[in-house]
């Protein structure tokens, strides 16, 4: 673990100074800049320092990345996105019919939606598998083993939770939030073994809140959607305020939601389960 956390810093700051120096996007705006840039790094560091342990250390295939290709990835891609986006966008829409939510028509068109709509998915999907990679990939599969997949589990989520421990109007309720998220994040991995579902429930739960419902991401408000503008207009318990619907009691029934939906699609004899996965994966249900 240690080994792994020390490459992973030196890739990190090797390609912060290549990626700095290069300008690559210069045309976005500068938060979506920094999100893109910091996701790009964090992807490519924990996928090359997790080859560099498999390959040198551990002496294991290359399936312990947790990226392994397969037939059903597409299956595993559609469902894991549907399931995070009805979780999360599912439960908003419920408070929303009783008032905690409320939506404003905004300038707009149907094609320019659909457009915003499309590059929210595409972009979120960089930082979702980055942070899937780096909290649920080679260091959580060295935990489950060495220390079993609960105590993996608590770990992982404290410290997923701990990343986003500087993000704007962030308060305790939200990294609780984030915690739970974590858990269920982890349960997907553990349940199938494999990041493209994790990272999957992970893009359709961001992108439910930045691109269909234009409300902040764990306090980054990044998409400005077409047609209407979303808004909490109930107490902030409830809603999560300007951190977005991870801040309240929202992100919480989301997350409970999201576990009992990855549970129905993974369990045993349902078309994700693992009656179709024996021998595919290293860490599930242990």
């Amino acid at each position: 673990m240690l080994l792994f956390a020390l490459l992973v810093l030196v890739l990190l700051q090797a390609q912060v100074l290549v990626l700095v120096a290069a300008d690559l996007f210069p045309d976005l705006d500068r938060l979506a800049q920094v999100l893109l840039v910091q996701s790009v790094i964090m992807l490519v560091s924990a996928l090359l320092a997790a080859w560099i342990m498999l390959r040198w250390i551990d002496r294991q295939p290359l399936r312990g990345l947790g990226f392994p290709v397969e037939r059903r990835v597409p299956r595993d891609l559609a469902a894991g996105v549907a399931i995070g986006a009805l979780a999360l966008g599912g439960v908003v829409l419920v408070l929303a019919v009783f008032g905690a939510f409320g939506f404003t028509s905004a300038p707009g068109s149907l094609p320019e939606w659909l457009a915003v709509a499309g590059t929210a998915l595409i972009f979120l999907a960089l930082p979702a598998a980055a942070e899937e990679a780096l909290f649920r990939g080679y260091p959580f599969r060295v935990l489950v083993e060495g220390a079993g997949p609960l105590a993996a589990t608590l770990i992982m989520s404290v410290l997923f939770a701990g990343l986003h421990a500087t993000n704007p109007n962030v308060d305790v309720a939200g990294l609780a939030n984030i915690f739970a998220a974590g858990i269920m994040l982890s349960l997907a991995v553990l349940w199938t073994g494999s990041l493209w579902f994790a990272t999957a429930v992970h893009l359709g739960w961001n992108w439910a809140m930045a691109g269909l419902l234009d409300l902040p991401v764990s306090g980054l408000d990044l998409f400005d959607a077409p047609l209407y503008d979303g808004r909490a207009t109930g107490p902030r318990w409830l809603t999560g305020g300007e951190f977005g619907p991870e801040g309240g009691l929202a992100g919480t029934l989301a997350v409970l939601v999201a576990v009992a939906l990855v549970w129905l699609y993974t369990r045993p004899g349902s078309r994700g389960g693992t009656s179709e996965r024996k021998g595919d994966h290293d860490v599930g249900h242990q």
